[in-house]
């Protein structure tokens, strides 16, 4: 549940902020193809970002499971 909020949740920073370029590009008084370069620029930066919040995600993730499993075993080992 937590790994689904927390990838919903980046997943919708990084398309806000992808609409949220893009619009304001549109808007800016430059020639197409300036903004078409600018735009491919965008998109590549926000990728590079996606993909590391996607490991960072990962990372904790893994780090979240590691510790569940140290409890698991802590409370099996109090429990017997």
């Amino acid at each position: 549940m937590e790994r689904d909020s927390l990838s919903n949740f980046a997943l919708g920073l990084i398309v806000g902020a992808a609409i949220g370029a893009a619009v304001g590009l549109l808007y800016a008084p430059r020639s197409g193809k300036e903004t078409r370069e600018l735009l491919g620029k965008r998109a590549s930066e926000l990728r590079d970002k996606a993909e590391d919040l996607r490991e960072k995600a990962g990372e904790y993730v893994e780090k979240a499971r590691e510790r569940a499993a140290e409890l698991r075993k802590h409370g099996e080992g109090e429990s017997a």
